[in-house]
């Protein structure tokens, strides 16, 4: 398990994927806005949901997102796109409600950098967001990240058009301000 100071990131268990489909995917809205693609109803059971792990995908790494006084669950964190040729990688992750304005996004996107620029040798970091993530993007500016641009009108979301905010993290930067 990767540890932060409040979270844990550890591999996902059989008994992870009901909660967070439940809580995160089934509440369409969110998941509209977190997602690329558009939602469409899964039953819980199967073997391709959003939340099932395929062992042998190399390029999205995720994880489960545990309380570590607890041992609850809180959320699912992902390490997506790697690309081990330029060395980079997005980050994503999403926070039961019960978990939200907890201080875990923060922690969470550090365990994950720490993952990212140490444990795997990445270069650079990516989020994308919309723009009224306001949790996301403190989050993100809160381990450094800086906001490179905007897309505009790049992200379909409950019958409109909506910006979204890029940022980006490069190694030496989130090893200065581990230092600093």
């Amino acid at each position: 398990m990767l540890r932060g100071s409040k979270v844990g990131l550890r591999a996902r268990h059989e008994d992870d994927i009901p909660v967070l489909q439940a809580e995160l995917y089934d509440d369409v809205v969110n998941t509209a806005r977190a997602d690329g693609r558009p939602w469409r109803p899964i039953p819980p059971s199967t073997t391709d949901g959003k939340f099932v792990v395929d062992p042998t995908d190399e390029e999205n790494l995720p994880f489960s997102v545990v309380d570590l006084e607890s041992g609850e669950l809180v959320g699912a964190a992902t390490l997506w796109g790697l690309d081990t040729h330029n060395r980079f990688a997005h980050i994503g992750l999403g926070l039961l409600p019960s978990a939200r304005g907890k201080g875990y996004g923060t922690d969470v996107v550090a365990v994950l950098c720490h993952y990212g620029f140490v444990v795997r040798g990445l270069h650079r970091l990516q989020i994308e967001t919309l723009p009224d993530n306001i949790g996301m993007l403190r989050s993100a500016e809160r381990n450094g990240f800086v906001r490179e641009g905007l897309l505009r009108s790049a992200a379909w979301v409950m019958g409109e058009f909506m910006d979204e905010v890029i940022l980006g993290l490069l190694a030496e930067e989130w090893k200065q301000g581990a230092k600093g």
